[in-house]
């Protein structure tokens, strides 16, 4: 059986159609490149409402672990990009499978038929991908900011999969509710009562807004300040900011419009049972906006096996901002469900 061949990291300390193609994959820690022969293909996943998920997959389906990754609000399955290259090796020597897809309504994915979205959807979802994409032997779970709340709902709806099949998840700047604070101010309850009727207005005149977008593109200095402001840490280069801003850019008014609510709505802090039957990793930047500390130290009280670490000089991005750090949370979840795969077996 094969088996992840790079060291595993050690553990962090807490912290409060198929195809085969060349790629080149960044080696960890971002020293030189990788060439490998890697089986990629892509995957129509239907969701049962007419939505279909747009999923790439690869590596082998004989790996002996098969990790899926679910992405954030206004992103796409590019958003793991980096977390991907960094594990490039290991799924070129056949030790690992990768599954990243489009949330609906994000990227290549359709809407489908079910009004309001919620993020409870997500998490059937992420079930249609998992019995779509590996359907057999141990999966580990990675979820960036919606991406783990997408998890959260998958194991507060069944459960029984957790211990089982999923063996491990990694939650990346994300939180299990309280999003919608209660106002304190005049001017935050102002924004509060505004609030529907600008997205009303957003999905409502989307091309207008969509026009207005245009004026200020990812590649002006304008759009990059207000994207590093509000989502990247001092660390983050300007080639990171951009590239993330283009991701974020590609995306619909609609898919801000119709999640924002949703993501309000979300509220798993009592319904996260299923995760304390597998190793949990939280990270978080230490200066996130969006989901502050505050959100993953939640987690890690819920979770107290959890391994929680927050990384200094980094925002919302950490996938972006560290992609090493996020790999290496993966390798060591990685290892212990194919280690503890061939306890069951052996």
């Amino acid at each position: 059986m094969a088996r992840l061949h790079l060291p595993v990291p050690p553990a962090h300390p807490a912290a409060g159609p198929g195809e085969l193609r060349g790629d080149a994959g960044r080696r960890p820690g971002g020293g030189g490149r990788v060439s490998a022969l890697v089986q990629r293909r892509t995957v129509a996943v239907d969701a049962g409402d007419g939505a279909l998920l747009h999923a790439t997959v690869e590596g082998s389906d004989t790996a002996p672990v098969t990790l899926v990754l679910a992405h954030g609000w206004t992103l796409s399955q590019a958003a793991w990009d980096d977390v991907a290259a960094e594990l490039a090796a290991e799924v070129a020597a056949g030790g690992l499978r990768l599954v990243r897809y489009d949330q609906r309504g994000h990227g290549r994915s359709t809407w489908g038929t079910t009004e309001p979205v919620s993020i409870d959807l997500l998490g059937e979802d992420l079930r249609q991908v998992l019995d779509r994409c590996a359907p057999t032997g141990p999966v580990v779970l990675g979820g960036h900011s919606m991406g783990g709340m997408t998890i959260m709902c998958l194991a507060a709806g069944h459960a029984s999969l957790f211990g089982d099949r999923v063996r491990g998840v990694a939650l990346v700047d994300t939180s299990a509710g309280d999003l919608r604070r209660t106002p304190r101010t005049r001017s935050q309850r102002l924004q509060q009562r505004l609030e529907p009727g600008v997205l009303s207005f957003a999905l409502a005149r989307a091309g207008l807004v969509e026009r207005l977008r245009r004026l200020s593109p990812p590649s002006s200095r304008t759009h990059q300040r207000l994207v590093r402001g509000l989502l990247y840490g001092a660390d983050a280069s300007d080639e990171v900011v951009r590239r993330g801003a283009e991701i974020m850019h590609a995306s619909s008014v609609r898919a801000f419009a119709v999640f924002h609510p949703a993501l309000g709505e979300h509220e798993k802090r009592d319904g996260l049972a299923a995760l304390t039957r597998v190793p949990v990793e939280v990270l978080v930047g230490e200066e996130d906006r969006l989901t502050p500390v505050r959100h993953s130290r939640q987690l890690a009280e819920v979770l107290p096996h959890a391994v929680l670490h927050v990384e200094p000089r980094c925002s919302h991005m950490l996938p972006q901002e560290r992609p090493a750090l996020v790999a290496a949370s993966l390798r060591r979840l990685l290892a212990a469900a194919v280690d503890g795969d061939l306890a069951a077996t052996g």
